[in-house]
């Protein structure tokens, strides 16, 4: 049987540095350059600073939480399989709650301040004329909007709710941002809800946190005692009747008692009997409506989630970004890497 040998190629790194030294000039050009661009392109991405909001959310049930914790653990969640979570919005569903059209558009009323106090005004208008951008993207705009057919825009200041239903252009652009600036997460395993709002201004990042923590669990606290509000506000209206109704039997039997008191005839207490019997029963409505309305107010609160803040939010003092002395390097690195590979192609 014949002996293949295959050879086995060995990298130069000598001859690779000679040729890379002998091409010095070319890097002594090329590299400043890289510099000064990625200098541009650093220096022209406006700074961003984030907030975060961790929230700890009430359970419906805690009898299998010790149970549902182990399981989480593993990466199960059992809270839905074995009937724990009773509420069909669980926490895992508040992300898609926060993304949605309605929950952005009720943001746009929101009234803001810049921390230097130059812009006191909306958050929708903030958005729309108050937002650094890099000249790269006026370029895009203009060429996009060369293809693009101009729209009759609608007037609208921002100052009241928004029906998302049938959102301009403008708007749809707003809504989009809203959602690159506020993102929501929460933890498989803790339930833990941390909301993160990035902003351009420090006391507006600041503010967009606070209310969007605010306006998610007034939604999640509406939504979990709307039945009990409901029943509350039945119980409530019977219960004003009932009172109502046993007053005027009460004042009834007084008075007639008051002007027949000198009367012994067989028909006054009859008469009287049977508005004292009549009041007796309005009196045991009123006291068994009585019991059902502290009852539903009972309800009411029992229903009513407890939301725990673990990490409130606060105007941020340093900005999140842009990584400025990274960015210039990673383009250094990427431009000194595609130069040597240039040179080596060529020789």
């Amino acid at each position: 049987m014949e002996n293949i040998v295959s050879e086995k190629k060995v990298i130069d790194f000598t001859k690779i540095w000679k040729i890379m030294w002998k091409k010095k000039k070319t890097y002594f050009i090329v590299l400043p350059i890289a510099f000064i661009i990625a200098c541009i392109i650093a220096l022209s991405i406006p700074r961003y600073y984030t907030c975060l909001v961790k929230l700890a959310p009430e359970l419906t049930s805690t009898s299998m939480s010790n149970l549902s914790s182990l399981a989480s653990s593993f990466g199960v969640d059992i809270a839905n399989k074995i009937g724990q979570n009773q509420d069909a919005i669980s926490p895992g569903l508040y992300p898609d709650l926060i993304d949605s059209k309605d929950f952005r558009t009720s943001l746009f009323p929101i009234k803001i301040q810049t921390k230097d106090g130059s812009i006191k005004t909306n958050y929708y208008t903030y958005l729309h004329d108050n937002q650094k951008v890099t000249w790269w993207s006026y370029i895009l705009d203009g060429i996009a909007n060369i293809f693009t057919k101009e729209e009759p825009s609608i007037p609208y200041d921002g100052n009241e709710r928004l029906n998302s239903f049938n959102l301009t252009k403008e708007q749809y652009f707003i809504v989009s941002a809203i959602g690159q600036k506020i993102k929501c997460s929460v933890d498989k395993k803790t339930n833990i809800i941390s909301i993160v709002v990035t902003d351009q201004d420090p006391l507006v990042c600041a503010t967009i946190a606070d209310s969007v923590s605010v306006r998610l669990q007034k939604f999640i606290t509406d939504y979990r005692t709307n039945k009990a509000r409901i029943d509350l506000e039945y119980t409530q209206n019977l219960f004003n009747e009932a009172k109502k109704q046993y007053d005027s039997a009460r004042q009834r039997y007084g008075s007639f008692s008051d002007s027949n008191s000198d009367l012994m005839l067989n028909s006054y207490r009859l008469k009287a009997e049977d508005m004292e019997n009549e009041m007796q029963l309005k009196f045991n409505a009123y006291t068994a409506l009585s019991a059902q309305l502290q009852s539903a107010r009972a309800k009411l609160q029992e229903r009513t989630p407890a939301f725990t803040t673990l990490q409130s939010a606060s105007v941020p003092v340093l900005p999140a970004g842009p990584k400025r002395t990274l960015l210039v390097t990673i383009i250094l690195i990427l431009t000194f890497f595609v130069t040597t590979v240039h040179i080596l192609l060529k020789e």
